[in-house]
């Protein structure tokens, strides 16, 4: 049970909020099959034997995910593995998604931006109605959970509402929290406060307070799935030349969200300074637009907008027919991948891109410099000077760009792959006597 705050303290007035017509709101999300066996030839056989019998040891645990939405974004991708991984290990594991209307999703937003720095906070309205939708999804979860892991801000105040739930809580931080909006940390801290466990990418994301609960696991990429299994350069080439790409000239691509802080503006102001040397350089921005980031549009239109017609940049998402395969093919066939991020909580679109064997120029920001070793698996860079240079460079030294693609490709075989993160996760529970 979670400690700390009295239970009454965050509960609305008489009886538990309900949806109207007590409609059920937390959606189950359904899960493909995936076997830990599969990943046997990826990762050391010392790492599948420990994560066998830490599982043993939890063995019909039962554990529940929660999170804001079930596609668009790194935390969906995360969890499109894991979960059915941790089932095939042994637990009762499902993932179930929020309830919440465009109202609580702006309000969240501006949370999400807030604590990556943004000196915009909540206002009181906002506020309210974060915590009215926590407490209509906190009515509806069931009990008898061992574990329940809520992911990122959005749901975080549903451990206060209904500590009873589960025996232990997680609280897993998927952003940067380095240099956080003080007001809005402040004001989210005391719903954080029951949480035994909290888990961060970076020891430099943990905030005070914490007061020795904190976990750091670094996420992870599954190797398996669409968009990171093993693509031949021939499907590669036909996939990116659907969508207008002239295959005979040179690419830079960006994969990431359409958010100021990817800074896909930013992105078109290097690939244009590199045309300046190189004309025939194209320039790929292809994004996801998840349904928890109401901004994401605007964004996406402010990124057509300052392309200003340029025919050489493609402008693409998953409403136009971009998926996982696509995404793949795109960063297998690129000449120069970039990661152009001002904040990033980790950055899983650059772990992917050098699993592609492919080279990479990323913000020196966030959990990237964890994954990438500046000359050596890639370049870190600050600002669009510094962006267009490495990206230049790379492209003028093929041989460059394939020595940084096999450094890269190994750091993430050897760091960063789905199996070692269920290690850190397994042994979490064991370390809480799940």
């Amino acid at each position: 049970m979670c400690a700390g705050l009295g239970r009454n303290m965050f509960r609305p007035t008489g009886a538990r909020m309900r949806a109207p017509g007590q409609i059920k709101m937390l959606q189950p999300v359904a899960i493909a099959q995936k076997q830990l066996a599969d990943y046997a030839s990826l990762s050391s056989r010392g790492l599948i034997e420990e994560i066998r019998a830490r599982a043993e040891r939890l063995r019909g645990k039962r554990v529940l995910h929660l999170s804001a939405t079930a596609f668009g974004g790194g935390v969906a991708e995360i969890l499109n593995t894991i979960v059915p991984l941790m089932i095939d290990v042994g637990l009762e594991c499902e993932w179930q998604v929020i309830y919440g209307r465009e109202e609580f999703f702006n309000a969240t937003k501006v949370l999400h931006n807030s604590l990556q720095g943004n000196p915009t906070t909540l206002s009181e309205e906002q506020w309210a109605t974060w915590l009215r939708y926590n407490e209509i999804n906190a009515a509806q979860l069931s009990d008898g959970w061992d574990v329940c892991i809520v992911h990122d801000p959005q749901p975080a105040a549903v451990c206060s509402l209904v500590p009873e739930n589960a025996r232990l809580w997680v609280w897993r931080c998927h952003i940067d929290l380095s240099t956080p909006n003080a007001l809005t940390l402040e004001r989210l801290l005391p719903y954080l406060t029951p949480y035994q466990a909290a888990v961060f990418h970076l020891g430099a994301y943990v905030p005070a307070g914490m007061d020795g609960r904190a976990h750091v696991i670094p996420p992870a990429i599954d190797p398996l799935a669409p968009k990171n299994m093993a693509f031949s350069l021939e499907d590669a080439v036909y996939i990116c030349g659907q969508f207008g790409i002239d295959i005979d000239r040179p690419l830079m691509c960006q994969v990431s969200r359409f958010d100021p802080w990817k800074d896909p503006l930013g992105v078109i102001d290097a690939y244009r300074i590199v045309k300046e040397s190189q004309p025939d350089v194209q320039l790929a921005l292809v994004g996801s637009m998840a349904t928890d980031d109401p901004e994401g549009w605007d964004y996406f239109n402010a990124t057509v907008a300052h392309a200003d017609g340029d025919p050489d940049i493609h402008i693409l998402n998953n409403f136009s027919s971009v998926g996982a395969i696509e995404v793949n093919a795109f960063q297998s066939y690129s000449d120069v991948l970039v990661q152009k991020s001002i904040r990033e909580g980790f950055g899983l679109t650059v772990t992917e891109a050098m699993w592609k064997g492919r080279p990479v120029v990323a913000g020196a920001v966030g959990g990237i410099p964890l994954q990438l070793s500046d000359g050596k698996s890639g370049f870190l860079v600050d600002g669009v000077g510094e962006c267009a240079e490495r990206a230049l460079e790379i492209l003028r030294d093929p041989p460059l760009g394939k020595q940084l693609g096999r450094a890269g490709k190994e750091t993430v075989r050897q760091k960063f792959l789905m199996p070692r993160l269920l290690r850190d996760w397994l042994e979490l529970f064991e370390g809480h006597e799940v």
